[in-house]
């Protein structure tokens, strides 16, 4: 019903935007990344929406790119997994994470998303295994340890987890020590 939205941002909160077209505020949950990369208010904007109408609510999802938008869908066809589920789960990861997890197998990178436990990545996995398209991605390294270590590290700092998450993936390997571990991921973040 609604595709896309193009129009200035009007107001932002932590998961969603007002976005004015023509005189009308959409409020528009986005996944964080899309948040991130979103310019300062009164900047110009072009969302990949989606609909979800329930029998109390009306709620308008965004993305940036058709890509997040399909992949949002196909989440929400597995039993469980709703628009504020699947919404927290693109929040945490980038969707090509997700669909090499996906494709692989990978529980344990599932369930270091928050609020995505054992049995919903199972899930996740069992019903979408054969739907996500992962040719040119390559395969995704499991969190380590000391990768776990790092995240609680910067949650303890006030990260959000999904923040945590992209900045632990990012230190290099040959980087050991905890606390050097931490300080490159602080510095990730910060350039960010």
């Amino acid at each position: 019903m609604i595709a896309t939205l193009h129009g200035k941002i009007q107001a932002r909160t932590d998961d969603a935007l007002i976005v004015n077209v023509g005189g009308v505020g959409f409020r528009v949950r986005v996944p964080t990344s899309t948040l991130a990369n979103l310019g300062a208010i009164g900047s110009e904007v072009q969302l990949f929406t989606h609909l979800h109408v329930r029998e109390d609510e009306i709620s308008l999802y965004g993305f940036a790119t058709e890509d997040e938008l399909n992949l949002f869908e196909t989440l929400l066809t597995v039993s469980g997994i709703g628009p504020k589920v699947g919404l927290g789960i693109l929040s945490a990861a980038p969707a090509d994470t997700l669909r090499v997890a996906i494709a692989q197998g990978n529980v344990d990178v599932l369930t270091a998303i928050p609020g995505i436990g054992k049995k919903t990545a199972q899930r996740l996995i069992l019903e979408l295994k054969g739907k996500i398209d992962v040719s040119g991605l390559g395969e995704i390294s499991e969190l380590t340890p000391l990768d776990k270590d790092v995240i609680d590290a910067l949650i303890n700092l006030g990260y959000s987890a999904a923040e945590a998450t992209r900045a632990a993936r990012a230190v290099p390997s040959n980087v050991q020590a905890l606390e050097e571990r931490v300080r490159v991921a602080l510095q990730y973040l910060g350039a960010r």
